[in-house]
């Protein structure tokens, strides 16, 4: 993953982030299909989704993360989830271990995509499927509020999310059969700030100070009018062994 120091950023992250419902709605539907529970989450974070999926579904889920201290979070949020200080390229699992391998907006942050999903294809049973839940280019573009409040993060985004294309591309040469694609949007209103006082997501860290407090207080002098529209957008790309 990139060299963004996330034990620096857990406690930030941790209050501040969710889990996309529409998102989480796709990742239980998978885990009512799948003959087992067994689930593995990479780039775990603070745990909202790999919880989330062992309450709903009573799931047998394992979080990986490479930061301590996200884990450290995760183990507050997560109860039930076993969770593994590892890194994304090098699965710390045996062969034939899961029935779902899933990332949220973790893509981006791993150094070598190929080789992670060579293996995710290692560690699935026959027949378990992968869903890496990234964001387009066109999504990144018309992030709201963050491109229109932090024009200057779409640059920088752009460049460090990998195509859509590249993902399938990379998945069928690990092995894996791409199947689904799926777009999930989800509106909702901004009535505080504090999440982007505490920067607590990534592309607010990969502009100037000067960038960051011009587009806060935009943000700050919008939300003194009422509350602020806002969207919330995933791509959902599936692939089976």
């Amino acid at each position: 993953m990139t060299s963004m120091d996330y034990d620096q950023l857990a406690k930030a992250y941790a209050p501040n982030r969710t889990a996309h419902p529409e998102t989480l709605n796709k990742l239980a539907a998978c885990c009512a299909e799948l003959p087992a529970y067994a689930i593995l989450e990479v780039g775990c974070g603070s745990g909202n989704y790999c919880g989330a999926l062992r309450r709903l579904m009573g799931a047998v889920c394992t979080g990986l993360d490479a930061s301590a201290r996200m884990l450290a979070e995760a183990s507050k949020r997560a109860p039930g989830v076993r969770l593994v200080q590892g890194r994304a390229e090098q699965l710390p699992f045996g062969a034939d271990r899961f029935d779902l391998i899933f990332s949220v907006d973790v893509i981006h942050h791993i150094g070598d995509c190929a080789a992670y999903f060579r293996e995710t294809y290692r560690t699935l049973r026959p027949g378990g499927r992968v869903c890496t839940v990234t964001e387009s280019a066109w999504m990144i573009r018309n992030r709201n509020p963050l491109a229109k409040y932090f024009p200057e993060t779409v640059e920088p985004e752009t460049a460090r999310y990998p195509a859509v294309e590249s993902l399938h591309r990379w998945m069928e040469q690990a092995g894996l059969r791409v199947e689904d694609e799926d777009t999930v949007e989800r509106s909702y209103e901004v009535t505080d700030l504090q999440a982007f006082r505490d920067k607590a997501f990534s592309s607010l860290h990969l502009i100037t100070e000067a960038e960051f407090q011009a587009g806060l207080a935009r943000m700050a002098s919008d939300l003194a009018q009422g509350p602020l529209a806002a969207v919330w957008r995933n791509v959902l790309l599936w692939a089976r062994k």
